[in-house]
């Protein structure tokens, strides 16, 4: 009882709310004058949320079957159109028949007839139609129409027509010397561009018996033409192209794999060509089929013996001829190979790639190991102008103009459906370029802001995060191809990794930062580029010979300001020991000796906060050591010569200035001192910087061990009193 009274309370509600009178906001005010409570209008709003999905419901579920009802109907709509032109076929030969019979029955002509209308039959009665079109049409137009070409000797008009079109046509008299090639059909015609229907030229169509040739106008020579192409009649499909104001009285050309779209000029000389096309293909399908048919007929064999002296050669006979004849014969009468190019429109339609593919394997699957006659070819070329279709969807589907949302894996089912038909090239060619639009992408949004150490960290995560996924889907999506795409991605990635280099350098050396932080934005891209050794890609050495210009230019530099400051503390060099003035300030100096290297520094401190050493040695040896550190952090073989040669003048600038010191100074005590200077220089500073040389490259230097050995560097004339750095 309580169900009843529900449903027929959701029936009126419906009603209420369907009425064309319906106003929600009185609806609303009415309702809440009417409820008791809050509990009311919850109920009531639970009953329109509940009619609210009933109706999507509804909705959706009529959608679905109009959707598949307009299926249904575009196929018996094309369906109906095949019908159509068959009909349409059937009443022109019927036509033509009735055109080629020869009027017997006129008094003036009793006295021919039987022999009139047999020669009539036999001279051009076949012919008559076409000849009539043929006048219709405008390059040989013929007095009298159908009635003179069929009353005359057929095969010597046909010969003198083919001689006419060989004296017309410049270029094409080695390809119609076909024995039995006749002239059937011609016209004028406008040729389109296929993909934007812009108009190329204008062209003559010359149908013949077995071909069609195409010839272009000569401007110049009127009533002239020049060969363009000639398309055999067994590999060529005729396609009606629908009316596209202004696009209209056109028609399609298929030859793989290729295709033409001609213009006629009206739609009564288009259908004319289409009706004439089938009709010549049929003829010429039908005349192969015949000397096939004959070719492969049993011959009686030579009267050698009597049947008698070999009683099974009737059954030796009768056997060899079958197998012959059926291995020709390719069914094609099923009903999913009739609807397979409508499938495959509707699949393409859908963006159901995958089931297109699938039945264009099903489709060679079939066909594998079977002859290809006339309708193979013909179901051939109307399936490769979907295979053409298909692809350039997919093609569009990795073009980089799409959304590079998603990352590799979004290219993934374009992709496998390339591969799946045979174009592995073009999807590793485009997977790749897709993927080099997405990471370009992705470096161009990093915004450029904080420390550079910090944006560098995000952009060697962008990048070589990308570069290992796009790795992975490649190896995923390329499995058991071509070795060939491999090499492929291997150029792609040094491709990619200049796109990175680009933006590192730009933000690390062309903004000048100081050694340490390029040394750390270094070391930062290293530590990710070997990362990508895990899947066995070693990138290393194209980032080491993509920075090497740039890291030599900061080495130079940093090294010319280095020289720079040790001559400006060399010109106020005045030989005097250091004073700390605080023990913390001692203790700071000895950790940052330390740190250098320098283990020894305690012999020479002295009392208090002494140090028995220079202010300029000191800094330098504290600026060399750091020079060497950084540079270190740098370091890969192509770059060794230079940072040998930057130490070296490096520290020649300042054994220059202490052997100069030595020469020029003439208190003792200031001499002594220098001497203690230049000990520390060549016993102590000199071997750190050859020893931390050696571990970081891991070879020892011959430069650094001249230099520490020798006892003087460079001769200065005693008598100057001017340093030669």
């Amino acid at each position: 009882m309580a169900m009843a009274m529900s449903d027929s309370g959701a029936t009126r509600l419906r009603r209420q709310l369907e009425s064309g009178g319906f106003e929600a906001r009185l609806y609303v005010k009415q309702l809440s004058q009417q409820s008791d409570g809050d509990r009311d209008l919850q109920e009531h709003r639970q009953r329109i949320q509940a009619l609210a999905e009933e109706t999507a419901q509804n909705l959706k579920r009529n959608v679905y079957q109009n959707y598949r009802q307009f299926i249904e109907t575009a196929r018996e709509i094309s369906y109906l159109e095949s019908e159509m032109y068959q009909l349409s076929h059937l009443l022109t030969e019927q036509k033509s028949s009735l055109e080629s019979i020869p009027l017997t029955l006129l008094p003036a002509a009793a006295a021919a007839g039987a022999a009139a209308a047999s020669g009539g039959e036999e001279g051009g009665g076949g012919a008559g139609g076409r000849d009539h079109l043929r006048g219709q049409a405008g390059f040989f137009p013929t007095p009298g129409g159908a009635s003179r070409d069929s009353s005359g000797p057929g095969e010597e008009g046909k010969q003198r027509t083919l001689t006419t079109l060989l004296e017309k046509v410049e270029g094409c008299r080695h390809l119609l010397e076909t024995p039995g090639q006749y002239l059937v059909y011609n016209g004028d015609l406008v040729e389109y561009e296929a993909d934007h229907m812009a108009q190329l030229q204008r062209v003559h169509g010359f149908l013949m018996n077995d071909c069609l040739l195409v010839a272009t106008w000569l401007p110049q020579r009127r009533g002239m033409y020049r060969y363009n192409a000639l398309y055999p009649l067994d590999g060529l499909a005729v396609v009606n192209v629908k009316d596209n104001p202004p696009m209209k009285d056109m028609f399609k050309l298929l030859m793989f794999p290729e295709s033409r779209i001609f213009q006629a000029e009206n739609a009564k000389i288009k259908r004319e060509w289409l009706e004439v096309l089938e009709e010549t293909k049929r003829a010429l399908s039908e005349k192969r089929r015949r000397e096939q048919e004959e070719a492969a007929a049993p011959r009686a064999p030579p009267q050698v013996t009597s049947k008698a002296s070999n009683p099974f050669e009737d059954e030796e006979e009768d056997e060899p001829a079958v197998p012959e004849v059926e291995e020709e014969k390719v069914d094609l009468s099923m009903e999913w190979i009739q609807e397979l190019p409508e499938d495959l429109d509707v699949c393409i339609a859908q963006r159901d790639f995958e089931g297109a593919v699938d039945l264009l394997d099903k489709l060679n699957h079939y066909l594998e190991d079977k002859p290809s006659p006339p309708p193979v070819k013909e179901l051939r070329a109307k399936v490769d102008e979907r295979v053409r279709q298909l692809t350039e969807v997919l093609v569009f589907e990795l073009s980089p103009d799409r959304s590079l949302r998603g990352g590799p894996k979004a290219t993934r089912r374009a992709v496998s459906q390339l591969i799946r038909l045979g174009q592995c090239t073009k999807a590793c060619e485009l997977f790749l370029r897709n993927r080099a639009a997405a990471v370009h992408t992705a470096i161009r949004q990093l915004r450029i802001e904080g420390a550079t150490l910090l944006y560098i960290h995000k952009l060697c995560h962008v990048f070589f995060t990308s570069l290992l996924e796009t790795a992975r889907e490649f190896e995923t999506d390329f499995a058991g191809t071509d070795s060939g795409c491999y090499s492929a991605f291997v150029v792609w990635a040094r491709s990619a990794m200049g796109m990175f280099v680009d933006a590192f350098s730009k933000q690390v050396f062309d903004s000048k930062e100081s050694l340490s932080t390029a040394a750390e934005c270094v070391k930062v891209a290293k530590e990710h580029c070997q990362q990508l050794g895990d899947i066995g890609l070693d990138l290393t050495f194209i980032i080491h010979a993509l920075l090497v210009k740039d890291i030599q230019g900061a080495l130079h530099s940093y090294k010319e300001i280095i020289i720079e400051a040790t001559k400006h503390r060399n010109s106020e060099e005045m030989w005097r020991r250091m004073n700390l003035m605080t023990p913390e300030a001692l203790g700071k100096l000895k950790e940052e000796m330390k740190s250098c290297g320098v283990r020894n520094f305690e012999q020479y401190t002295g009392d208090d906060c002494w140090v028995n050493l220079s202010y300029t040695v000191v800094a330098f040896t504290k600026q060399t050591m750091g020079f060497l550190e950084e540079a270190l952090k740098l370091y890969f073989p192509e770059l060794h010569m230079v940072l040998l040669e930057s130490l070296v003048e490096i520290i020649l600038v300042a054994v220059q200035h202490v052997d100069y010191s030595l020469r020029c100074e003439q208190d003792p005590e200031k001499k002594a001192f220098i001497r203690q200077n230049a000990s520390f220089l060549y016993e102590t500073v000199l071997p750190v910087v050859e020893k931390r040389f050696e571990e970081g490259v891991g070879k020892p230097a011959k430069q650094l061990q001249d230099l520490r050995n020798a006892s003087r560097l460079i001769r200065v004339n005693p008598e100057s009193t001017t340093s030669v750095v």
